[in-house]
């Protein structure tokens, strides 16, 4: 929880700076004495009302948190500005008669929040290729984590994302944990487990628990605990997996583990090793773990394929690699190799409180995997 005080009282510091600093760049810009308001004192007054009219406005129609990040970017973006504009300035030899830099960061902060808007309210599809010299024959999945049910989307909208993987012909659909949000109510719980039932696939659909999944807070507020999904989730024929594997069709293994969330909740969870110890290494192995946090007991312990979500692909730019940075995540988004284990981080298929991705996109995920005696993927 510490974390989480340190990550408010930073938020509401560079808020209240970020405010301060809005309101002296308006009140100091050309604009603003064209509209009268003469004196140092009045244009003060106008800049503090304009800063404060405009994140009210953006909190009441965002909610508070995205207003912060829009007023992160106006802020950056008019220094930015202004950097640039004193440079041909200084070169010009005299001052501009309108506030360029202004209106240029406020067109720029449009661009990227339109920008970052669309790209995680729309989903793509990202294909990946494994190759192993394991005898797996040629198999299909469908990877998604993070749809956080009911913020970027209803149930009838992830209805339709499921259509969409539906047509990519999965032989079997994973999801890599935050399937549901502490927002999520108990009907679009049971909806969403309805549709993620719909999907008709060979090896079926196979479930891991993400941090968000039995929720933070009290279960009242929500309607449903963690029991209760699993119950939904079983109803329609997913198969809920918590530090639990099984071997598929004598080909290949599915092994979803415990998210990290349980440790900090005094709850133990299997290691790397107890949980591929008494496993055929000669079959594949696919592990979903929603945190991508252990990549050495991971690579130790042979695993093939790991499968996470969680980061949302590091959301904003350019603080995509912050978890990496802070040791928090071992990769933000995207593939890697270590020795035989290949990782995949998905960016998710949603957002969780912010609108905007300025540093990825929401997808979900294509992987298929081949057998090739010289191993290689892409």
């Amino acid at each position: 929880m510490l974390i989480w005080y340190i990550i408010l009282a930073i938020t509401i510091a560079v808020t209240c700076a970020g405010l301060l600093f809005l309101a002296n760049r308006i009140a100091r810009s050309p604009f603003t004495a064209k509209l009268g308001q003469e004196t140092s004192k009045r244009r003060k007054i106008f800049g503090a009302a304009a800063a404060v009219f405009l994140f009210t406005a953006l909190a009441l129609t965002l909610n508070l948190m995205n207003a912060v990040i829009c007023l992160l970017h106006i802020v950056v973006l008019c220094l930015a500005g202004d950097f640039v504009f004193a440079i041909i300035q200084h070169f010009r030899k005299q001052p501009f008669r309108h506030d360029y830099a202004g209106m240029a960061a406020l067109l720029l902060s449009l661009a990227a929040l339109s920008a970052g808007w669309y790209l995680d309210h729309h989903v793509w599809t990202t294909n990946y290729t494994i190759e192993t010299p394991k005898k797996i024959k040629d198999l299909r999945i469908v990877l998604f984590a993070d749809s956080h049910i009911g913020t970027t989307f209803d149930t009838r909208g992830f209805a339709e994302h499921i259509s969409e993987m539906q047509r990519q012909n999965p032989d079997i659909v994973l999801v890599a944990g935050d399937f549901v949000d502490d927002g999520t109510t108990r009907q679009q719980m049971i909806e969403a487990c309805r549709a993620l039932g719909s999907l008709q696939t060979t090896y079926g659909v196979y479930f891991a628990f993400g941090n968000h999944d039995k929720g933070y807070h009290d279960p009242a507020a929500r309607g449903f605990t963690g029991d209760d999904l699993i119950t939904e989730l079983k109803k329609n024929n997913v198969k809920v997996l918590q530090d639990e594997n099984t071997l598929i069709d004598n080909r290949f293994y599915i092994i979803g583990r415990k998210d990290f969330s349980e440790i900090l909740r005094g709850n133990p969870r299997q290691s790397m090793n107890e949980l591929l110890q008494n496993l055929n290494k000669e079959k594949f192995s696919i592990i979903l773990d929603h945190q991508p946090n252990d990549y050495n007991n991971q690579t130790d312990a042979e695993a093939d394929l790991v499968l996470s979500g969680h980061t949302h692909g590091g959301q904003l730019f350019p603080l995509n690699k912050v978890g990496e940075w802070i040791g928090a995540n071992d990769k933000t988004y995207g593939y890697e190799k270590r020795k035989q284990t290949n990782f995949i981080v998905t960016s998710g298929l949603s957002d969780w409180a912010i609108k905007f991705k300025t540093g990825t996109k929401s997808e979900f995920v294509v992987i298929d995997i081949k057998h090739n005696n010289s191993p290689s993927s892409q």
